[in-house]
């Protein structure tokens, strides 16, 4: 019998011991929020783990957290984990979005991420 693709793609790791346990990040991350890879980042000076240096060279592009999670097809809170310790190591930059409810950017980036959902 052959196995699912999807099973074949996953990893023997279990996703949460990729962050030593910790289920919720140091800090505040919304998923909507631009993640870059710093000049130390893309040098890989301090990224401790294939995680840490896979989320360095995948936001040499600004990514949002959501993005990051999706490419490298791990959970969300995962993800924030280790976005937030290559943040607090200075290998990535983080840019929280400030959206205030009716104002011309809150609608420019919603209108954005209607562009995005379409082209999924």
């Amino acid at each position: 019998m052959e196995m699912p693709r999807r099973a074949e793609q996953r990893s023997l790791v279990r996703p949460y011991t990729r962050t030593g346990g910790r289920t919720r990040p140091d800090r505040d991350l919304e998923i909507e929020a631009l993640v870059s890879t710093s000049e130390q980042g893309r040098r890989h000076e301090g990224a401790t783990s294939v995680a840490h240096r896979g989320i360095c060279d995948l936001c040499t592009e600004t990514r949002s957290v959501a993005e990051v999670a999706a490419h490298l097809a791990l959970p969300l809170g995962v993800v924030k984990v280790l976005i937030g310790d290559l943040a607090d190591a200075g290998l990535v930059l983080i840019h929280q979005p400030g959206l205030f409810v009716g104002d011309r950017s809150s609608q420019e980036f919603l209108e954005r991420v209607l562009a995005g959902l379409r082209a999924l």
